[in-house]
Order: C-alpha cells, then structure tokens, then sequence
C-alpha cells in the first residue's frame, strides 16, 4: 500500500526535521543559558562577590537562616591561599568555574552539550544513526555525563583551593568550624538577629551594636545602590566590593536601565562565624530579608524586569571592620 508507506514516511521524515531543528535552538542557546543563568539585578548581581579574609576559600557554616551551602565566589581578588591583605590589584576573572560567563569549566560544559547537539543532528553524537527518539535518549545521556564530569571537577577544585594553613595569622580561637552563633526566629532578638545563651564563647565577640550595624548596612547598601551613589557606597562596602558595583551600574547604563531595590526589611538572620586576622575583624552572617527588585528604563521609567511585588531572598554576607573604622560590607554569597 504505497499510500501508506508514503504518509508513514512524511511523518518520520518531519518528525525527525523538528528533533533537529530544536537540537539546533538548544546548541545555540543552552552557552547563552548557563553564561547568564545566575544574573541578577540587585546588589552584587545575584552572585558571590569579595572577599572573606584568609577563609575566601572556604566555605562558612550553615545556619538556620541559611542550612544550605553558600556558593563559591564568581569575583574575587583573594588568590587561594592567601589573605585580604594580600589580593590582587584587580578582580579576578572568572577562574575554573568564575566569572559571569560560566568560566572555564561553564563554558567546557555549554561546549560539550552543543556538541552533542550539533552531533545528533549531523548524524553523530553518542546514539548517532538511530533516529530521532534514540538521538533524544542519548541527549539526555549526554547531559548526565557532562554534569557528572562538572560535579566531580568542581569537588577536586575545591579540594585543590582550600587553604591548608588558611588561619596561621588569625588568633589561636579561630579555628574553622561552625561557631557558636545567635540563631532565632522570625522577630526573635533584634532586629530579626536571634540571641544565644553561647553567643560569648565566639571567637570574636559580636554583640547587639554589630548586629544593629549589619541591619543598617543591608538597607543602606541597598539604597545606594538604587541610587547610583558611588560615593556613598565607598563608605559602606571595601573598595573591592565597590568596584564590583562600579561594573555593574555600568552595565546598566549601558543597557540604558536602572534597578531599583526598595522596602528591605530584615526578616531573619544569625551569626554564621565571627573571627580576627591581624587587626581586621570579620564577621559572616546569613541573612533573609524582603525587597521589592525592579528594573526600569530610564528614558520611560517603565518596568523592564523585575516587579512590583515584594520578594524574599537569604543571602550571607561578610563585613570587615579595621581599628578606627566602622563595619563595612566585604563580601556577598548566594545560597545553595
């Protein structure tokens, strides 16, 4: 039945026209999708920028704010191994996994993939000659190794990075680990900061002034920014952190955009560890708090990203003080 065999076949034929075509789509968006999957508008652009002292390369203890891992820094001028007081002159770029576009490995995974796109649709890749449903399963296939790969690359490369001899400058009580830390509830202690019965035993004493202080600079931070106010934000954030800002409010202008972050409120946060490494005083703290994050054009001032609606976000951030100087912020994770 010649009719037959000839539906059946413009069938396949465009069935196996459409796994192409959207093998295409995918190899030319998925590098574009993993160079800007963690891009964001507000403050420090929705990844890890800065620095953390000697303990850059380490990650700092969960909390009940935030039980989850922090991630590791896409911008930093800490070389591992090394201190605050020993960085680079300019931010490092990007690294094995750094940076916005993904870094080295981002882009290695984004290459493998559209590879094996390209590859099935030329005929190739791992179930190659198959047809189009074999040329699926083996896509997906091909996805899981390429993550394997990434997971196990990025476990040798933290291992690899992680300070052996990190805290030889710091004080004989700061030792890595989870710290004893005020940790609370919603509304418990001040200002959604809890208060624990061992807060005293920390290395580095944090008491209710410091805590009044991280509320404050997470408000004013955030309204300088909004503002576009450099000068201000020199006087809240370390030169390293405020020259992060500087390339992203450039990149807004740029884009002829302006975000604006309003309403914070501090709902929650606690001490994630607190130490001191020659006269500077470091403090990494986990926080949650509500923002209304929105980006405008700013010939229309209409909303281009974002809303208007209220949002929440935890974060963990890292503020440094030095002898006569107050807390300023060094640091900001993102949360895993």
């Amino acid at each position: 039945m010649p009719g037959i065999w000839e539906t059946n076949m413009n069938f396949s034929l465009r069935s196996r026209s459409l796994f192409k075509t959207i093998a295409v789509v995918l190899a030319l968006a998925l590098p574009t999708a993993l160079a800007i999957s963690s891009a964001d508008a507000r403050v420090g652009g929705g990844g890890s920028s800065g620095s953390r002292g000697s303990r850059t390369f380490s990650a700092p203890p969960s909390t009940s704010t935030a039980p989850g891992s922090a991630s590791q820094f896409n911008r930093t001028y800490t070389q591992p191994g090394a201190g605050m007081n020993s960085a680079a002159a300019a931010p490092a770029r990007g690294g094995l996994f750094g940076g916005r576009a993904g870094g080295f490995m981002g882009g290695l995974a984004a290459g493998f993939l559209g590879a094996g796109l390209l590859g099935m649709l030329f005929g190739g890749g791992l179930f190659g000659g198959l047809g189009g449903l074999s040329s699926i399963i083996g896509l997906i296939i091909q996805i899981a190794l390429v993550v394997l790969v990434v997971r196990l690359a990025m476990s040798w490369w933290q291992r690899r990075h992680t300070p052996q001899a990190a805290y030889a400058n710091a004080d004989a009580g700061a030792a890595p680990g989870p710290q004893p830390n005020q940790r609370g509830g919603l509304g418990g202690g001040l200002g959604g900061f809890g208060f624990g019965a061992n807060a005293n035993n920390a290395p580095l004493e944090i008491k209710p002034d410091d805590y009044e202080a991280f509320e404050r600079l997470l408000g004013d931070v955030q309204t300088a920014w909004s503002n576009e106010d450099v000068a201000k934000l020199h006087t809240l954030a370390t030169p390293e952190m405020v020259s992060y800002f500087e390339q992203d409010l450039a990149q807004n202008r740029a884009r002829n955009v302006v975000n604006k972050v309003t309403d914070v409120k501090l709902l929650q946060g606690d001490l994630a560890e607190a130490w001191r490494e020659g006269e500077t005083d470091y403090a990494t703290v986990a926080l949650r708090f509500a923002l209304t994050d929105k980006t405008l054009d700013r010939n229309s001032g209409t909303v281009v990203a974002g809303s208007e609606q209220p949002g929440e976000v935890t974060e963990v951030w890292t503020f440094a003080r030095r002898p006569g100087s107050g807390w300023e912020l060094s640091a900001i994770q993102q949360t895993n």
